[in-house]
């Protein structure tokens, strides 16, 4: 059975939730034929990634599925690419405000995601569930992490295929942020388990 390992990130910048998260806590342990491995990371820079490296050492999984919280967006944003650089203009939740910093010093320019995004995209729009596929993952702590961690698989000549989606805020966190879009809690669970199933058409 393949392992699918997929993170979600702590609350920051004074939400008391993070969708990316919440909308793992009722994923089942098996999805089709994949063993589904879900982790809470801190939102902090360096951790983060640490937090990751050390899981993919240990569990060694096959996908690795990264979610992050973009508040304002209209859609499951499945990202394309990840920059070498952290520029950062909130704090992360140690404090840290990184300015124009490479995120490996003499590092590429930039990786591309090794999921497909295109099917994982069509695959969603097909179920009735707002999608798109986005060209920028910001240069916060969501950027840094898919950064390092493409940045070690390809260092470490490893197999495994991974990238990061974003997801819009869900209802409880806009009541008091007049005309901001926001999706159930559920969709956003529904989204992720289409999206692992998707991973499986590489299998038949």
């Amino acid at each position: 059975m393949q392992k699918v390992l997929v993170t979600g990130f702590a609350p920051f910048d004074h939400e008391v939730l993070n969708p990316s998260y919440e909308s793992l806590k009722s994923l089942p342990h098996q999805i089709n034929h994949f063993s589904i491995i879900i982790h809470e990371l801190p939102t902090t820079f360096n951790e983060s990634a640490q937090q990751i490296i050390d899981l993919i050492q240990n569990i060694q999984p096959d996908y690795i599925l990264m979610l992050g919280q973009a508040g304002g967006k209209t859609s499951i944003s499945i990202e394309r690419v990840a920059i070498n650089i952290d520029d950062a203009t909130i704090p992360d939740n140690h404090g840290n405000l990184p300015k124009d910093q490479p995120i490996i010093v003499g590092g590429p320019t930039a990786y591309f995601s090794t999921l497909p995004i295109k099917r994982l995209n069509e695959n969603l729009l097909n179920h009735g569930i707002p999608s798109s596929i986005s060209n920028s993952a910001g240069t916060f702590v969501c950027n840094h992490l898919m950064y390092q961690v493409l940045h070690f698989i390809e260092t470490s000549n490893l197999k495994t295929r991974a990238g990061f989606i974003h997801v819009p805020y869900i209802h409880e966190q806009t009541k008091e942020k007049m005309n901001m879009f926001s999706m159930n809690l559920e969709d956003i669970t529904r989204a992720i388990t289409i999206i692992i199933k998707s991973l499986g058409e590489d299998l038949l």
